[in-house]
């Protein structure tokens, strides 16, 4: 009762109106996946190859830091 006064709508409303999906809302959703994919994709090459620029190599700092925590171990 509370929920209806406050927002207008009741649970057989709710739930009607999310299992009908437009068309144009799956086309946002597919739109807004496939620009952050790549704009993420192209970002993380980049930010990659800049580090392999100024000689930081992540694979053997990561490798080391592992062998060390497994020595600490033991």
């Amino acid at each position: 009762m509370v929920s209806e006064i406050l927002f207008g709508m009741d649970e057989s409303t709710l739930a009607y109106d999310l299992q009908r999906a437009h068309s144009a809302d799956v086309w946002f959703l597919r739109a807004r996946f496939w620009f952050w994919g790549i704009t993420g994709g192209v970002t993380s090459f980049v930010l990659g190859q800049a580090l392999a620029i100024f000689g930081i190599n992540t694979l053997s700092i990561t490798w080391n830091a592992l062998v060390d925590f497994w020595h600490h171990l033991w």
